[in-house]
């Protein structure tokens, strides 16, 4: 990257800054260091570069790149008690450098800072005409985010849009093997030594660095292979330059596709980094078409074997093919041996040969296979028209001509032998339209001799006497049999357009209702509306019906359609007879039904995987947080116990009171725990079951209190109309205990909390307010989840159970439990139950 000399902060302010980025596969690459190698070699040649955030993580050789760099005063935040550093954005504008370092692009700053990314940070100094020189590891990429997670186990929370480093005048990549990284770690060169060991064994293991890696150089590949692309346009450049392998492979959707596309996948297999591209080309006009179902097939097997699959519209399907290769980039191109005999590729050359002719540097290879010369050419079969129509043609070939002959002959005196000769014209496109091109030919011939015979000198003979006659009477004949044959032409190709369109219509709806809808139940509706059948059905091989729209179908053989949908299911319409006509679409039919099949499988799929990783989470959760929580007060009961044991130290009263005091504490924590974590299991497991009956507020308020610390900050106030409500006692109990608790927990020791019930509409509502700090809006529904502490309990006390059991316990009295903020400040919870005046 080269920096401009520009004249003057305002002159700068007019463009747009330049971003250089330094991307790393993994922390300790050494990003950070070739970023302020980068800056320190820009101000030896004279550029104002500064420092706007570098974090050294307390690297030796990383600080001392520092030195000697003008460094921007950090801009201090408090938040939550602690002090925070965040990039001095105003600063670094105010100072107006050519050149500013900033670390962590990926970096979320404090919230009241400004922007909530460090990445918008940098946008604002980019706009402002300043070049940012900065870092960023491959993981916090936003659309590897998933991939990164798969991988390492570890889902990165801080991500930058990719569009934002593809962006970048520069990407360089700042590379290193697994195995020196790991080295650089267990030389203390990058963690502390205590945090080393731990990082070795999780997310620094040689299998992640080595995917991380790979991830790295590939994504930077693609970034260099858009900038060519890019290059290539601007300077209209349509050579191929093989920098990377690039193999097409033509398809016909015959038996020979799958020898083709297996030897494009070795051959791209073979060539380091080298890619295959499946290719179908479809007729412009959409009269031929390839079965929907074995294009599915195709796709799928492309993308099993490596590739991707693509389909392109052309007329000509050899310029279409080298069209798409060249679009591409393509180094190769395979072509199918034709199943064309030589003399006719003699006589007209097929696809293979005129892209050899036309490919210039690509390489084309002509693969063999089993249908290779073996079939005739390749004639298009067209639609025939109906039976009854060609006997009316040919009724209209073989009588009009006659009874036009008589027509004519009774009105001699209006008509020469020019429009006699237009009236057998007319006859003939007549019949091509009405029967199609051989009952035309045959009224041809036959007008052409009733106009020789009955209109022609000598009369009533064969014999023509005029020279002009013959030729006339001859040419009448070619020019009749000519033009029959293109009226049945585009007769049968305007049956054929009407039929595609049909076909598409449907299928445009088809595909519509699919993506909009997505259920069975449109797309046999659909079938059967298309169709005219009276109901349809998907029925397993076993006979079981799936699913079913109309008329019930019990099986396949009670069925007049059946359409197979894969190994284990069928499409099966029962109301009449299907033409074959209609099977090619009832197979595109067939097809959309296994893809919704293979959608709702991959969505449940989806939906089971979602429950394990949430149970994996909640379980590693839960072990984590029982575990310190359930040695914390057995330490202490541990300790004070063996104390008291120790018959070698005498204890005052005083000592042994506070001992035995720790000890029942410890207990009380532990029965407090335990009992949360058995009634978090009934309640997921659906196994709690209120006995609701009238209960006494303030009297289940009282008893809930009595064991609590802190208690008597506690205020209780019942209006007289909420006395009662309707409620299980021993949960309501363990329910206001839990509130309670973690407000004495939370609130200030000098503040007061503040039990109240009220009365309305049936309702009592029961609210414990405290006057704490309180917990943002948009984080109070967050409380109510198992294992949340969000700084509503102090850290190490509890496990984040009593807020979710409080809720859970709640709802199964058929009450609600939310969370507001208190006026003037703090946090109230709002228990709404049953009241004896609200129906049981």
């Amino acid at each position: 990257m080269q920096t401009e000399d520009v004249q003057g902060d305002e002159d700068r302010r007019r463009q747009r800054g330049v971003l250089r980025v330094y991307l790393g596969a993994s922390p300790g690459v050494g990003k950070t260091y070739a970023m302020l190698d980068e800056g320190r070699r820009r101000a030896e040649r004279g550029t104002d570069v500064v420092v706007g955030f570098v974090e050294t993580h307390g690297r030796v050789h990383t600080a001392a790149q520092v030195e000697g760099l003008e460094v921007v005063p950090r801009l201090v935040v408090d938040h939550r008690g602690t002090r925070q550093e965040e990039l001095d954005v105003q600063a670094v504008l105010a100072r107006m450098p050519e050149v500013v370092l900033v670390d962590e692009l990926a970096h979320t700053n404090v919230p009241g800072v400004g922007h909530e990314k460090r990445w918008q940070d940098v946008e604002d100094l980019l706009a402002a005409g300043i070049c940012v020189i900065t870092t960023v590891n491959i993981q916090h990429l936003e659309s590897l985010n998933d991939v990164v997670e798969s991988i390492t186990g570890i889902r990165q929370r801080e991500t930058v849009p990719d569009k934002i480093v593809r962006g970048a005048d520069a990407i360089e990549l700042v590379d290193m093997s697994p195995q020196s990284l790991r080295r650089r770690m267990a030389h203390g060169n990058v963690y502390a030594p205590d945090k080393v060991d731990a990082a070795l064994s999780r997310f620094f293991r040689e299998g992640n660095l080595t995917a991380l890696r790979e991830l790295a150089l590939l994504w930077l590949a693609d970034r260099v292979e858009e900038g060519l692309d890019r290059y290539r346009d601007q300077h209209e450049i349509d050579s191929t330059w093989a920098t990377r392998e690039r193999i097409v492979v033509a398809v016909t959707g015959g038996p020979e596709s799958e020898v083709l596309m297996r030897r494009a996948a070795r051959i791209a297999s073979r060539t380091g980094g080298g890619e295959w591209l499946g290719l179908y080309v479809t007729r412009g006009d959409g009269l031929v078409q390839m079965d929907p179902a074995r294009l599915h097939r195709l796709h799928v097997m492309t993308e099993d074997m490596g590739g991707t699959f693509h389909s392109v519209v052309g007329d000509d399907t050899a310029t279409a093919i080298l069209d798409f290769a060249k679009a591409e980039n393509a180094t190769q191109v395979l072509i199918g041996a034709s199943r064309r005999g030589r003399l006719s590729t003699l006589a007209n050359p097929g696809v293979g040969e005129i892209v050899i002719a036309e490919s210039g540097d690509i390489d084309v290879h002509i693969v063999t296979h089993d249908q290779a010369r073996r079939t005739k050419t390749n004639v298009r079969a067209t639609p025939e028209l109906s039976r009854r129509r060609r006997l009316y043609g040919y009724l209209l070939g073989v009588l009009g001509p006659f009874v036009l002959s008589g027509l004519l002959l009774v009105t001699p005196d209006f008509h020469g032998l020019p429009t006699e000769a237009m009236f057998f014209m007319a006859l003939v496109v007549g019949t091509a339209i009405a029967g199609g091109r051989w009952p035309a030919v045959a009224c041809s011939l036959i007008s052409g001799f009733a106009l020789n015979f009955f209109f022609t000198p000598p009369l009533r003979t064969v014999t023509i006497a005029s020279g002009d006659n013959a030729f006339a009477v001859v040419l009448f004949v070619v020019v009749g049999v000519a033009v029959s044959s293109v009226v049945g032409l585009a007769a049968r190709r305007t049956a054929q357009a009407e039929k595609a369109s049909a076909e598409a219509d449907a299928l445009t709806v088809l595909s519509h209702s699919l993506l909009h809808a997505g259920d069975f139940q449109t797309l046999l509706s659909n079938a059967c509306e298309l169709f005219g059948m009276a109901g349809a059905a998907v029925v397993t091989g076993d006979g079981e019906v799936l699913h079913a729209y109309g008329r019930p179908i019990e099986s396949t053989d009670a069925a007049d359609v059946v359409m197979p949908i894969d190994a284990d299911s069928s499409l099966a319409l029962v109301g009449r007879a299907l033409p074959a006509a209609d099977q090619r679409l009832l197979k595109a039919y067939a097809a959309h039904a296994s893809v919704l099949g293979e959608r709702r499988r991959a969505a449940q799929e989806r939906s089971e995987r979602r429950v394990l990783a949430e149970t994996d989470r909640t379980r590693t959760a839960l072990l984590a947080a029982v575990s310190h929580d359930l040695r914390s007060p057995l330490s202490a009961v541990k300790a004070a116990v063996s104390s008291l044991r120790n018959t070698e130290i005498r204890w005052s009263p005083e000592d042994e009171q506070a001992l035995l005091e720790t000890v029942e504490e410890g207990a009380d924590r532990l029965d407090a725990l335990v009992a949360n974590l058995l009634d978090m299991s009934r309640i997921q497991m659906g196994a709690v079951t209120a006995h609701v009956d009238e209960v006494e507020v303030e009297a289940v308020v009282h008893v809930a209190l009595s064991p609590l610390t802190g208690a008597d900050r506690v205020d209780v106030e019942v209006d007289d109309a909420a006395a009662l409500v309707v409620a299980d006692a021993g949960l309501l109990e363990r329910v206001v205990a839990n509130l309670v608790g973690n407000a004495l927990a939370y609130a200030p020791a000098p503040t007061r909390v503040r039990v109240d019930a009220t009365a309305s509409a049936g309702r009592v509502v029961v609210r414990v307010v405290d006057t704490g700090p309180g917990v943002p809006a948009e984080q109070q529904e967050r409380l109510f989840e198992a294992f949340q502490r969000l700084g509503d309990v102090p850290q190490g006390e509890g496990i984040g159970l009593g807020l979710a059991v409080a809720r859970g316990l709640t709802e199964a009295m058929g009450g609600t439990l939310t969370a507001e903020d208190t006026p003037g400040g703090g946090l109230t919870f709002v228990l709404d139950l049953p009241g004896t005046g609200a129906p049981r």
